[in-house]
């Protein structure tokens, strides 16, 4: 069983017990999230493919949140000895994966997201 969720402007496929890194969330570690945008899910029945969303819940637990490796920027102006040398770090959540389907109901989903947040 797996699917196909959105979040931070991405697109992943996720099954049980993956980890993932998607754009930084503001999860503490070891709070849980859930994902509502699921775009297809592929389980026993077949394949169901949302207009725009199918109507279940993606789990998962926070790893980690962190920032990648350092990515160098250079640029400069030939033949004018200009240059300038600059840094980037992109911040990530690390994500594992815990349950596919139908998580909780629509209104027990909102007060546990709330809830997390509010942790």
């Amino acid at each position: 069983m797996y699917a196909i969720i959105e979040t931070g402007g991405k697109q992943y496929r996720v099954e049980n017990g993956d980890v993932i890194y998607v754009e930084k969330l503001g999860v503490e570690a070891t709070g849980k999230v859930f994902f509502d945008k699921v775009i297809a899910v592929n389980d026993d029945n077949g394949l169901t493919v949302g207009a725009p969303y199918v109507d279940t819940m993606v789990q998962g637990v926070v790893v980690k949140n962190g920032k990648s490796k350092k990515i160098n920027i250079f640029t400069y102006k030939p033949k004018k000895s200009s240059s300038r040398k600059m840094g980037h770090r992109q911040p990530y959540t690390k994500v594992q994966i815990t349950a596919i389907g139908d998580v909780f109901a629509e209104s027990q989903a909102t007060e546990t997201v709330e809830a997390v947040e509010a942790e």
